[in-house]
C-alpha cells in the first residue's frame, strides 16, 4: 500500500513520458470514477495489489472535464466529485499516482488502440490493465474487454476485469448514486459510496440573517456548476472545518421568509465560535429534515429553527450510534 496520498500527473508533452525516470512500469486502470464509490475502491485496492506483486506502480487515469462534457454535453450527468474533490477522496486509496487528463476534441478522436499504444504504453508504461466488466474507452466505446484482451495478447501486456461491487443487493455504480442522490435519499447514496455524500467548498459572505436571530451560518459555495446537490430542505449534516468537525444543520434552496429566491448552501453549527471566511470546509448530508417552507415572519422561523437543531442533534447523535463518526462537541 502507498505510504502516502497518491501523486497527481498532469500530462507532460507529447513526446515523453509523464512519469519519473525511475518508474520502469505501471498497473494501471482508466476511467472517470465519479464518485469513487465502493466499486471503484475495489478496483484500486485489486490495482495495488497486483503491481505491489509485480513490483510494479499503480496508477489511475481519469479525465477532466468528464468526456461526455465534450462528445454529447446535452447527455453529461452532474457529477457527484467534480475536480479536486475526487482527487481528495483518492487520497484514502491505495494508488501510487493519478494521471488527470485534459479530455478534448482531439483527445475523442483516438482509436482505442491508439489510446493504449500512445498514452498508456508509451506515456505511462502500462505494463498491466484492470478495468471493470463494462468498461469501455477510446472512440465510441470500442476499447471494450474483448477487444482489450485481444489487443494485449499481440502487445504483452495483461489484462484483468474486475467484477462489479453490490451494497444491499444492488450493483454499486456513478449512475445508481447520482439517482439516490437527486431523489433525496442519502442512506442509499452513502451505501454505494462507502461514505457520507459531502459538497466541499468555500464559505463566502452572506447576508447575516441567521447571526440576527441567533443562527450564525456558515454559506459554502459549491466547487462547481455541475456538482449534483440533494433536493432543496433542510439536513442534519457533519461540516469538516479548518477547526475540527463540528454537527449542524443546514438549508438548501431559497429562504422564501425573506422573499430571497436564490439557491444558497448555509449551514449553522453546533456549538462552534469562529471565522471561516474564505477558508475551505466540507459539508457531509446526514439526515433530511424537513422542505423549505415560508414562515409567517421571524419569530416563527425562529421557533422553527430550534425545533430544527432539536431534530438535527437527535439525527446526529442516532448515526453516531450506528456506526458513524459523531461531530457533536
Amino acid at each position: 500500500m502507498a505510504s502516502e496520498a497518491p501523486r497527481h500527473l498532469p500530462p507532460g508533452p507529447d513526446d515523453e513520458s509523464w512519469l519519473p525516470p525511475d518508474v520502469e512500469g505501471t498497473v494501471l486502470t482508466v476511467g472517470t470514477f465519479d464518485g469513487v464509490h465502493l466499486g471503484h475502491q475495489a478496483i484500486l485496492a485489486r490495482l495495488a495489489e497486483r503491481a505491489r506483486g509485480a513490483g510494479l506502480r499503480s496508477l489511475l487515469v481519469t479525465f477532466d472535464p468528464h468526456p461526455l462534457e465534450v462528445v454529447n454535453p446535452d447527455a453529461a450527468p452532474p457529477l457527484l466529485t467534480p475536480g479536486r474533490e475526487k482527487l481528495v477522496a483518492l487520497t484514502q486509496s491505495p494508488l501510487d499516482y493519478v494521471a488527470v487528463i485534459p479530455f478534448t476534441r482531439t483527445f475523442a478522436g483516438y482509436e482505442a488502440g491508439q489510446f493504449v499504444d500512445l498514452v498508456l504504453r508509451d506515456r505511462l508504461r502500462m505494463r498491466e490493465l484492470l478495468i471493470g466488466h463494462d468498461h469501455g474507452f477510446g472512440r465510441g466505446r470500442s476499447g471494450d474487454v474483448a477487444f482489450l484482451q485481444a489487443l494485449g495478447a499481440r502487445r504483452g501486456f495483461g489484462v484483468e476485469v474486475v467484477e462489479p461491487v453490490a451494497a444491499d443487493g444492488r450493483t454499486v455504480s456513478s449512475t445508481a448514486i447520482r439517482r439516490a442522490v437527486a431523489g433525496g435519499d442519502l442512506q442509499r447514496a452513502a451505501q454505494g459510496l462507502g461514505r457520507l455524500y459531502g459538497v466541499t467548498g468555500r464559505v463566502v459572505q452572506g447576508e447575516r440573517r441567521g447571526r440576527l436571530m441567533g443562527y450564525p451560518t456558515l454559506n459554502v459555495q459549491p466547487p462547481s456548476a455541475r456538482k449534483l446537490l440533494p433536493p432543496e430542505g433542510v439536513y442534519a449534516v457533519r461540516v469538516q472545518t479548518p477547526d475540527g468537525p463540528f454537527g449542524g444543520m443546514l438549508n438548501l434552496g431559497p429562504k422564501p421568509t425573506f422573499g430571497d429566491a436564490s439557491r444558497t448552501i448555509e449551514a449553522h453549527l453546533f456549538d462552534a465560535d469562529g471565522e471561516w471566511y474564505g477558508r475551505i470546509v466540507r459539508v457531509e448530508f446526514v439526515a433530511r429534515l424537513r422542505d423549505t417552507r415560508r414562515f409567517d415572519g421571524v419569530d416563527a422561523l425562529r421557533a422553527q429553527l430550534a425545533a430544527d437543531e432539536r431534530r438535527a442533534r437527535r439525527a446526529l447523535e442516532a448515526h453516531a450510534r450506528a456506526g458513524g463518526t459523531s461531530t457533536l462537541r
